[in-house]
């Protein structure tokens, strides 16, 4: 019986070094497949968005798609669409050319028609025992967020709720909808 190799972060930086695009879940790669238009619409517009309120309110730093390894026995690396770091944890000189080695403050996802929900589950999961203390799932399809502060705190917004911050971005408060607003 042979057992298959697992592979580190580190292994993975030198994979995607190429330009391809791959996570890495339990120490198996994970081909990130591209995105049709309306997903990577609304990536760039939320992202946008957020990146506005973090840069006027000096919170930190907003990304999309940025490594960050999650476990370690086996390794996971997870890139969100979209990820919050606050200022006092943004990684400076080296540390910023590779994989973050922590879990973001935030990291966003936004749904996929051929994303299942046992991926997504998983992607959640992943995040909260990393740490991450704020997961939000878009959903282009109905239109709403999901909240998870805990796999027990879960709070599902329609278009004509507000989406906040709380003390992960504080004051950052924004309509449902407009994330969808063409």
């Amino acid at each position: 019986m042979s057992t298959k190799a697992l592979l580190t972060s580190e292994d993975l930086w030198k994979i995607v070094a190429d330009g391809s695009r791959y996570e890495l879940y339990r120490g198996e790669l994970v081909p990130m497949t591209p995105v049709e238009l309306e997903h990577g619409r609304i990536v760039i517009r939320f992202g946008r968005l957020l990146d506005e309120y973090v840069a006027k309110n000096r919170l930190g730093t907003v990304g999309t798609e940025v490594g960050f390894h999650l476990s370690q026995d086996p390794h996971t690396t997870l890139a969100p669409d979209i990820a919050f770091i606050a200022q006092s944890r943004v990684p400076q000189g080296s540390a910023a050319e590779k994989f973050v080695e922590f879990e973001p403050d935030l990291a966003v996802e936004v749904l996929s028609p051929w994303d299942t929900a046992t991926d997504i589950t998983r992607r959640i999961e992943v995040y909260l025992k990393a740490g991450v203390r704020l997961v939000w799932i878009v959903d282009p399809g109905t239109q709403r967020v999901t909240v998870y502060r805990s796999l027990q705190d879960v709070k599902v917004l329609t278009p004509d709720q507000e989406l906040d911050g709380g003390d992960v971005l504080p004051g950052f408060q924004i309509k449902v909808s407009e994330i969808f607003a063409v």
